[in-house]
């Protein structure tokens, strides 16, 4: 499956009354994607390629920003669309289809990057100097908001580097909160873990990471 690209750009933080929207939003909405869903489980294939073709921006950027590595990034999608086709049919939809796929890519890449730290420990040679400059995560990002363009450079780097020092479950909810803009509840879900663990994740890997830049500073 060739994962297509597509314009769209990156979520920012959302504010916190944003969030609370949110997440009055999610509980109260049905599924958008329900009909496509159904569609695919009946074994339209076309249904399931609109369902890939909408999640792939935010998912690329999901698994871009956890690896920090182009490859792996397209290695780990394929393998998510591979594994969420294979079982659609036991998607039940007692969650949105948003919030399954992206618990699917999130443990999905977990266990990834689990896999590729124990077959070699990751130098800092090896992360993508700043991944925003990727002639594909451009293309795929196009259209991102002109100051987050701005801010691209010796920061991202630095900041890019930083997230590596994070362990992969603090990385996971800093990837979806800070960059993709993601309610805690919308995480909870998609983690598997509480909104109280969420919170407590993200207070430690904030204060993680300003130490890691406040000594790059030095």
């Amino acid at each position: 499956m060739v994962t297509p690209n597509i314009t769209l750009p990156l979520s920012v933080a959302v504010a916190a009354d944003s969030m609370k929207t949110a997440k009055e939003d999610t509980r109260r909405k049905p599924d958008p994607d329900k009909e496509l869903v159904a569609r695919a489980q009946n074994g339209d294939t076309v249904a399931f390629d609109e369902l890939v073709v909408k999640f792939t921006p935010k998912l690329y950027g999901l698994v871009y920003h956890m690896t920090s590595n182009h490859e792996d990034t397209n290695d780990v999608l394929q393998d998510v669309f591979a594994k969420a086709y294979r079982a659609l049919k036991r998607f039940q939809g007692k969650s949105t289809f948003y919030t399954w796929i992206y618990s699917i890519a999130t443990n999905m890449t977990l266990n990834f990057l689990k896999k590729r730290n124990r077959r070699r420990a990751m130098s800092l040679d090896d992360v993508d100097s700043a991944i925003e400059n990727d002639p594909d995560y451009i293309e795929a990002t196009s259209k991102s908001d002109p100051v987050r363009e701005a801010n691209i450079g010796e920061l991202q780097e630095r900041l890019n580097i930083a997230m590596q020092q994070l362990s992969e479950d603090h990385r996971a909810v800093v990837t979806m909160y800070d960059i993709q803009g993601m309610p805690h509840a919308e995480i909870a879900k998609i983690v598997g873990a509480s909104e109280g663990t969420v919170r407590s994740r993200l207070f430690y890997a904030h204060r993680q990471l300003q130490t890691y830049l406040e000594d790059f500073r030095k």
